[in-house]
């Protein structure tokens, strides 16, 4: 069952999908991805009403939630997960890297990619230090001979 996060978050995304956007996707398409045909700034708008309605959503909360929207092989709802974890990177903590690596290991696009990389894993690496840095390199590392394209392009970028 989804959160209540969740829901407010699919149901809007769904509402202010344009069946013209749907069409106009090829990109998201290729990837496998089914596409609501929501646009970015409505889906950016609903990131930030879902966080307005549901305060009491912390560190655990977060990830969990950008997990939930990921789950679903939806374009819209796997951005929705990135805008949110944008917004919150300054929470995330080192041990975000294997969720996040998963995410990558998953992306499939490069319009998923790339804003993950370098708005939330780049920013995110940036922040650590000590030993969770030195963790963190040897994760970047490691993407760089991985098998999934989404890790390799990430490491490239990063």
């Amino acid at each position: 069952m989804e959160s209540s996060a969740a829901a407010f978050i699919d149901r809007t995304l769904r509402a202010e999908a344009s069946e013209w956007r749907t069409w106009a996707d090829g990109d998201a398409s290729a990837g496998g991805l089914r596409v609501y045909g929501t646009s970015v700034g409505a889906v950016r708008g609903t990131v930030r009403d879902a966080l307005r309605r549901h305060r009491d959503l912390h560190h655990d909360e977060i990830t969990a939630l950008a997990s939930e929207l990921w789950a679903a092989p939806v374009f819209e709802r796997r951005f929705a997960a990135i805008v949110l974890l944008q917004g919150q990177v300054d929470a995330l903590t080192g041990k975000d890297l294997t969720r996040i690596e998963g995410f990558l290991r998953d992306a499939r696009l490069p319009s998923l990619i790339e804003p993950l990389t370098l708005d939330v894993v780049r920013p995110l690496l940036a922040r650590l230090t000590g030993t969770e840095a030195d963790r963190a390199r040897r994760i970047v590392t490691r993407w760089t001979t991985a098998e999934a394209e989404g890790l390799r392009v990430a490491a490239a970028l990063l």
